[in-house]
């Protein structure tokens, strides 16, 4: 049996449909006698409408309000992934980022997660419940406040929640294979890279890779978190992310030109 940690990135839970489907997945996991922790983003570009609608009202919004309105996408997201759980006949609870222990600096809008305390999810899982944390915020011990983490930040809290468990790894289920040399809709010998060190990561990333946000990368490279970067729609291989790599494959290509599939949000 092992622990897992699953994020589902807006473009996986865009519409019910697609929570349906990313709740069967995440069904079939805990059916094999897995624990399974659920990082879920906001549906969509829930997170771009609800910042129209805030320049509409106020063109420069207080950062405080604006974390307190782009939190609310993703404690939307949350819920109804579980419910569609407990449809499948499964126990599920959802948590906000700050009942799920995730404490960060006090930045609105850039925070950073400094501490997780997962207390309240281990107790559940030792129930036999699949939980799931609201992703891209927590709370900031310094203020009190609810703080966002900014760009990747879903994927951040996901990798963090993996650390402090101690997970066997942490999926990142996205609308991509994995991570290519390049584009494949813009280069047709583009090939998936089955397997990537956190430093080759780490340069695709800063290059412009967009599966993985480069401050994700940096903590699954401190923290030593296995991620596994995985369609949402099918059951390819996908891209394994860790701190070795097979002797016989050859050295990833870093450089210009090497960019990962387009059109994957990395919240």
């Amino acid at each position: 049996m092992a622990l897992i940690v699953q994020k589902y990135g807006g473009s996986s839970v865009w519409s019910t449909d697609r929570i349906k489907h990313a709740a069967r997945r995440v069904v079939a996991a805990h059916a094999a006698g897995h624990d399974v922790v659920v990082v879920v983003s906001a549906m969509g570009d829930t997170t771009d409408r609800l910042l129209g609608l805030a320049r509409e009202v106020d063109p420069a919004p207080p950062p405080r309000e604006l974390d307190m309105l782009l939190a609310s996408g993703e404690q939307v997201s949350n819920p109804l992934m579980a419910m569609a759980i407990h449809a499948l006949g499964a126990q599920a609870c959802s948590f906000s980022g700050a009942q799920a222990g995730v404490i960060t600096t006090s930045v609105h809008g850039e925070a950073r997660i400094v501490d997780v305390r997962p207390e309240r999810i281990r107790r559940l899982l030792d129930r036999g419940v699949i939980v799931l944390v609201a992703g891209f915020q927590g709370i900031s011990r310094e203020t009190d406040e609810l703080t966002t983490l900014g760009r990747g930040g879903s994927d951040t809290t996901a990798i963090a929640l993996a650390a402090a468990l101690k997970a066997d790894v942490c999926e990142i289920y996205t609308d991509v294979d994995g991570v290519y040399t390049a584009d494949p809709r813009l280069v047709p010998g583009a090939r998936l890279l089955r397997h990537l060190t956190y430093e080759e990561m780490w340069e695709l990333a800063a290059a412009g890779a967009r599966v993985l946000a480069l401050r994700s990368v940096e903590y699954a490279w401190r923290y030593g978190v296995t991620v596994h970067v995985r369609s949402a729609q099918d059951d390819g291989p996908g891209t394994v992310v860790s701190d070795h790599r097979d002797e016989a494959m050859e050295p990833v290509p870093v450089g210009a030109g090497v960019h990962a599939a387009a059109g994957t949000e990395i919240r």
